[in-house]
């Protein structure tokens, strides 16, 4: 065959094999891909629940199991009726004595000083974010009580607030007669909560220092264009801007009120004087540990929970308005 004829078949081959590339690589793209795809998509229709059911599950397990055990153990009896079903006796107990009306009370004086202890690390952030003189130092040292122990915390403030303390010498050379901080029933929670908050508002703080972070300078720079004071630049300007975070900062320093003042309270004053330092955990332990009456200290806990129920839920209703509003 002469050699000018076998270039069209070479040819002719060369493209065959293309064209038959082209259409394998054509019925992949029609066949193979849209079954992957599909599988993907179902994968990723149930990837976040495969992610969250291990969480769920813990949750479950070690949380909503045994709080439903609480709550059935709280209708049942203590001693000689141990196991008994009582109904709402331990309720009706546990409103009718003293300590718990106490304890109910406190939560209420918890609630009214919640404001200033939401304030207070709400102002020290704004003067950091303003970086007044020595902001780096003050981040640090507004957030090294955070880290300390409660029953350091307590020890070392029990000293300070002894009757024959270093605050009342202070006091006695001032002409200033000594006060019994501790021991008096009228002053003894308040110094407890203050206490709690010197301790537990520096991570208060840097959640509100995170906050700022978000907010548009901006809008600090127009304020100050437009000659705003200070007052007026917290009250129209930041408090609006970082409103989420007031509220999730409302929530967890009234959770921490209710559920971490153990340690603190079982150091400075052991419930007392009279009972008068009683919150819903300390009442708790006591019933439990010391009573021996797990049934009635059930019954708490459960009080307790619906307590911390309604607080969450409050925080959901300001911010779904919240997200209305904006």
């Amino acid at each position: 065959m002469p050699i000018g004829n076998t270039q069209p078949s070479v040819r002719s081959a060369q493209a065959g094999r293309a064209g038959g590339a082209a259409v394998t690589s054509s019925a992949r793209r029609q066949g193979a891909r849209p079954r992957r795809a599909g599988g993907g998509l179902q994968a990723e229709r149930y990837a976040p629940y495969i992610l969250v059911a291990p969480a769920v599950l813990i949750i479950v397990v070690l949380r909503l199991y045994p709080l439903l055990l609480g709550v059935n153990f709280s209708f049942t009896g203590d001693g000689e009726q141990n196991g008994t079903a009582v109904g709402f006796g331990n309720y009706r107990e546990l409103f009718t004595d003293p300590l718990f009306q106490t304890a109910l009370r406190n939560v209420g004086l918890l609630v009214l000083l919640l404001p200033v202890a939401v304030a207070i690390p709400g102002l020290l952030a704004t003067f950091i974010y303003l970086r007044v003189p020595g902001h780096r130092l003050y981040r640090s040292v507004y957030f090294f009580p955070a880290v300390l122990s409660p029953v350091i915390v307590g020890a070392i403030f029990n000293m300070l607030l002894a009757f024959d303390g270093p605050l009342n010498a202070v006091l006695s050379s001032v002409g200033v007669g000594p006060v019994d901080w501790l021991g008096d029933p009228d002053l003894a929670m308040y110094m407890v909560v203050g206490v709690h908050i010197w301790a537990t508002f520096g991570m208060a703080l840097v959640v509100f220092l995170a906050g700022f972070a978000t907010l548009d300078a901006a809008l600090l720079d127009a304020a100050r264009v437009d000659g705003a004071t200070l007052r007026q630049v917290v009250w129209h300007v930041i408090i609006p801007s970082l409103s989420r975070t007031i509220q999730f900062v409302f929530v967890t320093t009234m959770i921490g009120m209710l559920t971490s003042m153990f340690g603190l309270l079982y150091i400075m004053t052991s419930g007392g004087p009279e009972g008068a330092t009683y919150l819903p955990e300390f009442y708790i332990w006591k019933q439990q540990g010391q009573m021996n009456r797990p049934a009635l200290a059930s019954a708490a806990s459960t009080v307790l929970f619906m307590i911390m129920l309604v607080v969450g839920l409050l925080q959901i209703k300001l911010l779904e308005r919240s997200g209305k509003e904006d």
